[in-house]
């Protein structure tokens, strides 16, 4: 047993030499150390084989997945998971890809080639157990403890979930091979059938009530899905059969077995997948592999010192790959497992050789073993011994080897062995003596005189033959065959095997036919079981001993997809004619008559085995078929020596000895009867085709029968139609040179009309082409001139843009301009109105201390009158006094009045001044404000009349409601500018008719100095010059009215400012719709 340690190693060789298996079978053991200095051992935990049995994955509980070939002794590291692996899968639709079932509960598809991640599957919530792949590779199932998923391996996605309840656990579900069943198998024991493309339930099998409850755990198929291993923690086995939906058998295990853990059956290349074999794996480590038909214990795997974990079979049945209790891997040889079960019988012809003896002659005879005979028991006889002696007769197999013409058959073998064939000038003789050729010549002639035969009438269509000689002497041999038995008649590759012993003896037909009759009794025995198809008991047979002899070519022809049929009953039809030489036959033949039947089968397992290399090179049907039928380089020598290297070394139950009987040479005087073929079927065809010769015979009879009537009938007919032929040939000569002259006119006719045509279609064609070039100039004149205006309107409506913004800016700035000069006037206004004021204020006060002055000037003359004149009456003086002070105060109240209303004067001008100044900038305004509306209107209207020029008929009506909605926005405008233009004209009329009324109300006014109180009426003591009270009067008034003003003239201000403001907005407004006008003439040109 060799042993590998795979280590930190990445690739290598399984096994340094070539492994001969053990006699426990085993071809290696596999384990990985986790380094060259440690003995911690990484234990594999699953392994899975690929469709083809020669290389398998192994998975370690590092995550790490190997791939195992067997036939190229090499192992490498394809994928490095990092996880555990619970279960794996190789034999997917895609060859370099398998699926691994991680310990994360997730599933993962893998390339062994790229190792590159495929697919990624997730789902389950429990760790996956098992995966099953259906047999066309496209879907799988992976299983888990409460729930099992179907899965689509082209898109990676899930179909479909089968869920449980928890007290119902899944033990397993499974594809069945070769078919769309799906078998789910829970931990009640039922176990159902589903339909993998519906999932409807097919059928459940029946829960066997009676004996202990099994709790299945391990379950099998065969590889033909017809048959169900289960087992569970008993040691019996049930066997369903699944097309009758019953439990066949039921196996017991040894007591040693109490728990069934694996199952697993072991099929064979020839079982046609019905495996009869079964490993059962126990809980002692120990896989016993049973025959479930003779329930008989056949051999076993694994100890209790090593015992085994887990274990799969290859698919073809050549290895099995066990994971060992100590985490290694051991594969076994099926073939060294099974070496005592397929060892031969032994023979029944045994050779004993027996002891000198006192004359010195050594004695040996055959003894022909039966059934083993036990000696009877004697009480107290003695047994007596007999001594044999030679016989002076010849026995049965010198009479067998005994020939005609004084010939013995193991002289010619000896012969044969030794020169390898015949003399040549020898060998008709030879074969004749080997045949023991009857010669019967008056049966010979009776089957002549039969003539030929009906199904070879026509053979030279079906087989040319260039020689007519030779093809007659084929027809007349085949014909005296099928008059001797009917098969040969109805054979379709008769003739192939004649030819060569036709072209061998053409002169000689008698000995041919027998030559022939002979081969056909003799070597083509149950040839014609199987009529009409080929002898497929035959071909059975040498497919057997392929299969024993180079198994791996017949693997090849089998993966090819070819049968026997194809490989060897091409060879064995035409009796190797088509692929040897006649030299290279006739040497073949030397050696066929001189053996067994059975030595032409042979022949053909060793054609085919010598030409493996080349076989193994081809892969299609037709390569195969040319190969089969054409000549090949091959020794012939060394075929004949493979030949008989077969016919030693073949096994006694796969050779055909067993099969044909030994050589029996044909009846004298009358040939035998020839019948193992399906009579049934041989004489229908016979009589169908004798019904089918004679209604061909009938018809050919009514047919001769009518022609002869249809010939008379046609002489007759001829000789009318000749004369009827002569008449028409004269009026046809007639009507011909009529028709010759009118035919001439009539293209002298139609020669000028096709002139005139001609000419008018020019003319036409002139015509057309100049109007469409006067069409295309007119329409690119057309394009350019509005395209032209397109270029005008738009820099048009640019330009009255621009001229709109830099006006609008103007008058912006002339406002501000405007108002700035109307803050600086009002401020200097105030100020001169101030420093008016103040000066008005001091020369009042100056006045009036003058006055006073004045008055104590006069009031101190008049003291001074007064003392002097003391004659004067007191009343008299003070009515002087009182007419003086009046006169006094009259005048200076004058002159103040006086001076007063020529400053008001002067203010009311100013102000008026001003307002006609406001009233004149707020006209220009409206002025310009009406120009830029009239400007807008105008450019508007442009823009609405270029729109309706170049927009077309159905957008007129939306062009009239955009234009109606311009001029009201336009009106509205106009009415609002002539709204505030009637506004600022009533506010200033209001502003001057307040001014004229305050004017009036004023207390300074004349109307109010003259309604002062009468000088008599007033106390002269009372009156005092210096009083302030008209001059305050006349002060407050002033101020009053200076405030009002400044509110007026900051209203018509801020009048202004909005005023602006809207044409301002105004302006944007006109800017925006323009734009917009110009895109949408854009839009229709």
């Amino acid at each position: 047993m060799q042993t590998t340690d795979i280590g930190s190693k990445e690739n290598g060789k399984l096994w340094q030499r070539k492994p001969v298996p053990s006699n426990n079978g085993i071809l290696v053991n596999l384990i990985r150390n986790a380094s060259s200095y440690q003995t911690k051992t990484v234990r594999f935990l699953h392994v899975a084989f690929d469709t083809t049995g020669e290389s398998f994955l192994a998975g370690d509980h590092h995550g790490n997945i190997y791939l195992f070939d067997i036939g190229r002794n090499r192992f490498q590291l394809i994928q490095k998971t990092g996880l555990a692996c619970t279960a794996l899968a190789f034999n997917l639709r895609r060859t370099t890809e398998f699926l691994v079932a991680l310990s994360d509960y997730s599933i993962k598809c893998y390339d062994k080639d790229t190792r590159q991640l495929v697919s990624w599957m997730r789902g389950h919530e429990g760790a996956v157990s098992s995966l099953s792949v259906h047999a066309s590779g496209r879907y799988a199932i992976s299983t888990s403890s409460d729930t099992a998923q179907l899965w689509d391996l082209d898109t990676f996605q899930r179909k479909r979930k089968l869920n449980v309840r928890q007290s119902t656990g899944i033990q397993k579900v499974l594809f069945l091979p070769l078919s769309n069943t799906i078998l789910s198998c829970f931990n009640d024991d039922s176990i159902f059938a589903w339909e993998s493309d519906t999932l409807v339930c097919a059928y459940q099998l029946p829960v066997p009530l009676d004996g202990p409850r099994m709790h299945y755990k391990a379950f099998s198929l065969t590889q033909d899905g017809k048959m169900l291993a289960t087992g569970g923690r008993t040691n019996l086995l049930h066997l369903w059969c699944l097309e009758s939906r019953q439990l066949v058998r039921v196996i017991q295990m040894p007591q040693a077995v109490r728990t069934v853990r694996h199952l697993d059956f072991l099929s064979d290349s020839f079982d046609g997948g019905s495996s009869q074999i079964l490993g059962v794996l126990s809980q002692d480590g120990i896989m016993r592999f049973i025959n479930t038909e003779t329930c008989k214990l056949l051999f076993s795997i694994g100890s209790h010192e090593d015992a085994i974990t887990s274990a799969i079979v290859c698919p073809k049945g050549r290895h099995i790959a066990a994971v060992m209790d100590s985490g290694a891997v051991r594969v076994y040889s099926v073939r060294a497992l099974t070496q005592e079960i397929h060892k031969p019988p032994q023979p029944l012809v045994r050779l004993v050789t027996g002891e000198k003896v006192a004359d010195g002659l050594c004695l040996k005879m055959k003894v022909h073993a039966g059934t083993v005979r036990r000696p009877k028991r004697t009480s107290g006889c003695k047994i007596r011994t007999r001594l044999l002696q030679p016989p002076d007769v010849s026995t049965l197999e010198d009479k067998e080897n005994d020939l005609p013409d004084g010939l013995n058959k193991k002289r010619l073998q000896t012969l044969l062995r030794t020169f390898g064939e015949y003399p040549a000038k020898y060998r008709m003789f030879i074969w004749r003596s080997l045949l023991r050729l009857p010669e019967n010549h008056a049966a010979f002639s009776s089957l002549t005189e039969k003539g030929l035969h009906s199904a070879y009438l026509s053979l030279h269509e079906h087989y040319p033959i260039k020689s007519p000689k030779l093809q007659r002497g084929l027809q007349r041999v085949l014909s005296a065959l099928a008059h001797w038995s009917a098969i040969f008649g109805e054979t379709e590759y008769l003739p192939l095997l004649a030819f060569p012993f036709v072209k061998l003896f053409q002169n000689n037909p008698l000995i041919c036919f027998e030559v022939v009759a002979t081969v056909v009794v003799n070597w083509c025995q149950h040839w014609f079981e199987y009529f009409p198809n080929p002898p497929l008991n035959i071909l059975s047979v040498v497919e057997n001993m392929l299969a024993h002899h180079d198994k791996e070519l017949l693997r090849h022809l089998v993966n090819c997809g070819v049968t026997s049929q194809l490989y060897a009953w091409p060879l064995l039809e035409t009796l190797f004619s088509e692929v040897l030489t006649r030299e290279e036959w006739l040497k073949l033949f030397d050696n066929v008559f001189s053996n067994h039947p059975s030595f032409l089968l042979m022949a053909a397992v060793a054609y085919v085995t010598l030409c493996r290399a080349p076989l193994l090179l081809c892969t299609h049907r037709d390569d195969f078929e040319y190969f089969f039928h054409h000549r090949n380089n091959l020794n012939i020598s060394v075929m004949l020596t493979e030949t008989y290297h077969l016919m030693e070394t073949t096994p006694a139950e796969l050779h055909p000895n067993s099969v044909l009987g030994d050589f029996e040479p044909l009846t004298r005087g009358q040939y035998p009867i020839f019948n193992k073929y399906p009579t049934f079927i041989v004489e229908y065809q016979c009589q169908e085709r004798e019904r089918i010769r004679q209604e061909e015979v009938e018809y050919l009879r009514e047919s001769r029968q009518a022609l002869q009537e249809v010939r008379a009938e046609a002489v007759r007919q001829q000789a009318e139609d000749e004369a009827w032929y002569m008449q028409q040939d004269l009026l046809q000569q007639a009507e011909v040179q009529r028709r010759r002259l009118l035919q001439e006119e009539e293209s002298k006719l139609a020669q000028q009309r096709a002139r005139l045509a001609a000419m008018k279609r020019e003319l036409k064609v002139k015509e057309l082409t100049l109007l469409d070039a006067a069409r295309r100039r007119f329409l690119t004149h057309q394009q350019n001139q509005r395209r032209i205006e397109l270029h005008r309107l738009d820099d048009e409506i640019q330009r009255k843009a621009a001229l709109q913004a830099q006006e609008t800016a103007a008058a912006v700035k002339d406002m501000e301009v405007r108002q700035m000069e109307l803050d600086a006037h009002r401020r200097l206004f105030e100020q001169r109105l101030a420093k008016e004021q103040e000066r008005v204020s001091q020369e009042v006060k100056t006045e009036v201390e003058a006055r006073r002055r004045k008055a104590e000037l006069d009031d101190l003359a008049f003291h001074n009158l007064l003392q002097s004149d003391s004659d004067l009456n007191q009343e008299t003086q003070r009515v002087l006094e009182e007419s003086v002070a009046e006169v006094e105060q009259h005048d200076v109240d004058a002159d103040w009045q006086t001076e007063v209303i020529g400053r008001l004067r002067r203010a009311d001008e100013e102000q008026e001044r001003r307002r006609q100044q406001l009233a004149n900038l707020s006209r220009e305004t409206l002025a310009k404000e009406q120009q830029l509306i009239q400007l807008m209107m105008k450019a508007e209207g442009k823009h609405v009349r270029g729109a309706k020029q170049a927009q077309p008929e159905e957008e007129k009506q939306a062009t009239v409601a955009m234009e109606t909605r311009q001029r009201s926005r336009l009106s509205w405008h106009t009415d609002e500018a002539a709204q505030h233009q009637d506004e600022l004209r009533r506010s200033q009329d209001e502003a001057m008719n307040q001014l004229q009324e305050r004017r009036i109300r004023s207390p300074c006014s004349t109307r109010g100095l003259l309604h002062l109180p009468d000088c008599s009426q007033v106390d002269p003591a009372n009156i005092c010059l210096n009083n302030q009270s008209s001059d305050d009067s006349t002060c407050f008034s002033l101020e009053h009215g200076r405030g009002k003003l400044d509110r007026e003239e900051k209203a018509l201000l801020q009048e202004v400012r909005e005023l602006r403001q809207k044409l301002a907005a105004r302006a944007r407004a006109g800017d925006h719709t323009s734009l917009s006008g110009s895109s949408q003439i854009s839009q229709c040109f």
